[in-house]
C-alpha cells in the first residue's frame, strides 16, 4: 500500500532554524507544539488553503509547503485534519516548495 505524504504550512524562517536541531517544532502560525500538543497538519491542498486563509493571509514573509511520509509519525485524524503528535524529525519532510 502506497503511503500518502500530508502537508504542513510553514514560515520560510521556522523551518530554518529547525534545520540545525534535526526537528521541526511549530504546530501553526505563533504555537509550538508545546503549547498546541501537536503539529497540525493536512490531508490536502483544500485543506491547506483552508488553514491558510484562517492563520496566515496575513503574512507577508515566505511561506512553504512541507510534504510530510507519515510512515512511523505519530498522526492522528482530528476532525478531519492529520495531527503529528511529537516533533517533526526534518528527514520525514520528503520535499519543501514554496506556498503561493
Amino acid at each position: 500500500m502506497d503511503t500518502i505524504n500530508i502537508l504542513h504550512l510553514a514560515l520560510h524562517t521556522d523551518w530554518a532554524n529547525a534545520q540545525p536541531a534535526g526537528e521541526y517544532r511549530i504546530s501553526t502560525l505563533g504555537r509550538t507544539l508545546e503549547e498546541e500538543g501537536f503539529i497540525h497538519c493536512s490531508r490536502d491542498l483544500d485543506q491547506l488553503h483552508a488553514v491558510h486563509a484562517a492563520f496566515y493571509r496575513h503574512i507577508t514573509e515566505p511561506l512553504l509547503i512541507l510534504e510530510i511520509d507519515p510512515t512511523g509519525l505519530d498522526i492522528r485524524r482530528e476532525n478531519g485534519f492529520p495531527h503529528l503528535y511529537g516533533p517533526l524529525p526534518i528527514t520525514s519532510v520528503t520535499a519543501t516548495r514554496p506556498y503561493t
